[in-house]
């Protein structure tokens, strides 16, 4: 049973108003963002569309005190994504908050698990 166990992972969301500020989905696009330096190639990587990924962005850009992605213009072939120095510490924060609450729930997850299918 422990391959179950390593297979459950709780999801830490922070909702904001109506929306989700951020949550695992949000934080993996900020990490594909970062890595790809492109909005677009950050979603083909993760499989979302472009309007998707421009919609979570949004939400995020909106939810908080100053943008996490900030777009670039010029350049040859456009300007592309990168994600901001206050987009950093955001998600920075989140994965630390994450980290401790998947701690905290260790054991109830381990409980959990025999609940599941194989």
């Amino acid at each position: 049973r422990a391959t179950m166990v390593d297979s459950l992972q709780p999801q830490l969301k922070v909702s904001f108003r109506k929306s989700i500020a951020m949550g695992p989905g949000k934080a993996a696009l900020l990490d594909a963002i970062s890595k790809n330096g492109s909005i677009s190639a950050a979603a083909r990587e993760l499989g979302m569309s472009y309007r998707r990924a421009w919609i979570l962005v949004n939400t995020m850009n909106n939810s908080f005190l100053s943008p996490l992605v900030e777009t670039l213009t010029g350049g040859k072939r456009g300007g592309g994504a990168r994600v901001t120095e206050f987009g950093e510490e955001v998600l920075h924060q989140y994965r630390s908050m994450e980290e401790k609450a998947t701690k905290s729930v260790r054991t109830e997850m381990r409980r959990f698990s025999e609940y599941m299918r194989d």
